[in-house]
């Protein structure tokens, strides 16, 4: 909506700091005329519009249409939120810690956020990852642009190492002196509805960057905590993140280049004064005290923020400055490039594959910039390269051309597993008739040798991102090796009740990463009491679609020779080597003393490929010149960070599949034989001693 000329100049007038009376004496006229305008009482000529305009310093098409300037670079600030004055203090935001601090991870909840805002559904959206390493000169402009000088204060003493995110801080300013390097990655999608809506009440740019759990998602979508953005923020070493928005609908009478950023820092206090934390970076609002408001830009501060958008299509861009891997495996630009494309792609292949009638519903490139030059070529993700056997099996289904038997290594199976329903604890209007059950479909294909990770079976719904991935266990002996694909809700292909039923079902039983169909909270407070168990013999009832399927589906042998499996015990050759089983490792400790005389260890555990959980009991022990090294003991539970949790017993279980696991621990200072600050610790990971359930 357009607003009138009378509060269009009225907001100008208090936005350049300008009483009505220096107006009048700037233009010439009486303040009465002025005052007339800013009240509606009249409206000036067009050649008076255009003196208004020069005199505010604005363009003339930004008067004519009511319409808010764009703001350059010299106009913008960073405004920090006020501590409460009640003493409570928040050493940072809860919502950056639901996901592990790495790149597959943000690249998995970015891209979802992209696809639930998909504008155009007969076109794709595009997502586009770019990263760009900065040093030298880009580097200090860019620094220039964002306001550094502002906020390089705040960060310092906020960079209180007895905190969780304080420790983040103090390592990202280190390294930032120390290599003088800087990594920007920006997250573009397009064709997708932009960041819409008000500055202040409901709407898709507040719930992004003003509101914390606030997701405002319903149906189909993927996204149901308003937890995902939070990914954004928590692979920035500084917690900072600037956004770009072209708008689907206009806002204010302007549709490109909304821009705002915000920075997430904990408590802290600087110059007597104490501060909640979080910042945001924009033009000052004169009509709310301590507030940035979004700002639209011009060209020359959108580039110089490394922020210009290159289709005109309606979208969103992030810029996550200071982005970084939190495992620590990963800090080379290779190396995030690659992570970045494999998070994409195990988890998107399928939204990326299209068919004969219907195109698919991403796509998805990556590319790595050094100080304005492309150091890496830009990589299209191909489904069809990165997963050829499930990709072949989802476009034969959007193409209607599944098979009810294998007959050969290109067909794919379909049939159909049944989900049960449960009732709502509160049946919406008109619900008494609602579907008991929903069909979903089962699809599965022949794999070759060559595929590292066979006999696996995928869940998705409606966007086909993969919410589970696990193997297929009880087979007989000379199955043919297969890939499996579980469509439920609206990917099974139409969007019947039942469908819908199904999604919002599903949809509540994700957790907030989205990485299962289990119980949850929300299934609970919203489902009669056996919900549970319909999840439980859904996916139960698809593996055993599964081995049905499967009987009589022998491994193909060249010359009736039987299968694989009997042909290696058979020949009179070394039969191939098996894949080993490995045990796990300890890949990273990083850690320190802390002042209770305790060493305070963050634990990456690499864990080899097998059919079952790992369970481990990590033991800490004292380095010691001769003899064996001396154990010494927890100081209360360890505390699982990424793809693990906690046993009854206190161990620690890894999640099936999981090639890598995060834990803490703390140290008890009475079991240490020397001071913490004279010794030297290693991590031992022996099996646990217990039931894997």
């Amino acid at each position: 909506m357009i607003q009138g000329f009378a509060d269009w100049l009225t907001g100008m007038l208090e936005q350049r700091g300008l009483t009505q009376k220096q107006l009048a004496a700037t233009l010439g006229v009486t303040p009465a005329a002025v005052n007339a305008w800013a009240h509606g009482r009249s409206e000036p000529r067009y050649e008076k519009i255009a003196a208004i305009a020069e005199a505010l310093g604005v363009a003339v098409e930004d008067a004519v249409n009511r319409r808010p300037p764009e703001s350059s670079g010299s106009e913008l600030e960073w405004v920090f939120q006020k501590a409460p004055e009640d003493g409570s203090r928040i050493g940072g935001n809860a919502a950056a810690y639901a996901f592990a601090a790495n790149l597959e991870v943000l690249a998995r909840e970015a891209t979802q956020n992209s696809l639930d805002e998909r504008y155009l559904p007969e076109r794709p959206v595009t997502s586009r990852f770019v990263l760009h390493e900065l040093t030298g000169r880009h580097l200090e402009s860019f620094l220039s642009a964002l306001g550094w000088a502002s906020i390089e204060r705040h960060l310092r003493v906020a960079a209180d190492h007895r905190q969780k995110a304080g420790r983040v801080l103090v390592d990202g300013l280190n390294e930032l002196d120390r290599s003088g390097r800087l990594v920007l990655l920006r997250i573009d999608d397009y064709n997708a509805s932009g960041l819409t809506g008000p500055e202040y009440d409901d709407g898709r740019f507040a719930r992004v960057v003003r509101r914390t759990l606030d997701s405002g998602k319903g149906g189909a979508q993927g996204g149901s905590y308003g937890l995902g953005k939070a990914a954004l923020w928590a692979t920035s070493r500084f917690g900072v993140v600037l956004v770009n928005s072209t708008l689907s609908e206009s806002q204010d009478g302007r549709r490109e280049r909304r821009m705002a950023g915000r920075l997430e820092l904990p408590w802290h206090a600087l110059d007597g004064e104490e501060f909640a934390g979080p910042a945001w970076f924009g033009a000052v609002d004169h009509e709310r005290s301590n507030a940035a408001r979004s700002w639209w830009a011009d060209g020359a501060t959108a580039e110089s923020l490394y922020l210009e958008r290159s289709d005109p299509a309606p979208g969103t861009s992030f810029l996550v400055v200071g982005a970084y891997d939190g495992t620590g495996d990963t800090e080379e630009l290779e190396e995030m490039q690659e992570q970045l494309t494999a998070g994409i792609a195990d988890n998107f292949w399928a939204s990326m594959v299209g068919g004969e009638q219907s195109g698919p519903l991403l796509r998805a490139s990556v590319a790595s910039w050094r100080n304005g030059v492309e150091a890496l070529p830009e990589r299209i993700i191909d489904p069809h390269v990165h997963e050829p056997a499930r990709s072949r099996a989802v476009k034969a289904f959007l193409d209607g051309r599944t098979t009810t038997q294998l007959t050969s290594r290109e067909d794919v199976l379909q049939a159909s597993v049944q989900l049960k329903l449960p009732a709502r604890k509160q049946p919406d209007r008109g619900e008494a008739g609602s579907p008991k059950v929903h069909d979903a479909v089962l699809l599965i294909t022949p794999t070759t040798d060559q595929d590292p990770r066979p006999d696996r079976i995928s869940y998705m719904r409606a966007n086909r991102m993969v919410v589970k991935e696990k193997r297929v266990s009880d087979l007989h002996l000379g199955h043919r090796r297969f890939q499996a694909v579980l469509l439920a809700g609206l990917a099974a292909g139409h969007n019947g009740p039942d469908a819908i039923d199904a999604e919002r079902f599903l949809r509540a039983a994700e957790p907030p990463d989205h990485n299962d169909w289990t119980s949850t909270e929300d299934v609970t407070a919203t489902y009669v009491r056996g919900a549970r168990q319909c999840i439980l013999n859904f996916k139960k009832a698809a593996e055993q679609e599964i081995r049905d399927l499967l009987k009589g589906q022998e491994e193909e042998g060249d010359a009736d020779e039987g299968p694989q499996i009997l042909r290696d015990l058979l020949t009179l050759e070394s039969p191939r080597s098996p894949r080993t089983q490995g045990f796990p490792t300890v890949h990273a400790v990083t850690g320190e003393v802390a002042a209770s005389g305790s060493w305070d260890l963050r634990v990456t555990v690499k864990l080899p490929d097998r059919d079952s959980s790992w369970v481990l009991s990590p033991v800490a022990r004292f380095v010691v010149r001769s003899g064996s090294n001396i154990p010494v003991d927890w100081a209360g539970m360890l505390v699982p960070e990424q793809a693990c949790e906690l046993t009854n017993s206190g161990n620690l279980r890894f999640d099936d599949g999981a090639r890598r696991g995060v834990f803490r621990g703390v140290t008890d200072p009475s079991s240490h034989p020397v001071a913490a600050d004279m010794s030297c610790v290693e991590i031992d990971l022996p099996r646990a001693k217990e039931i894997v359930e």
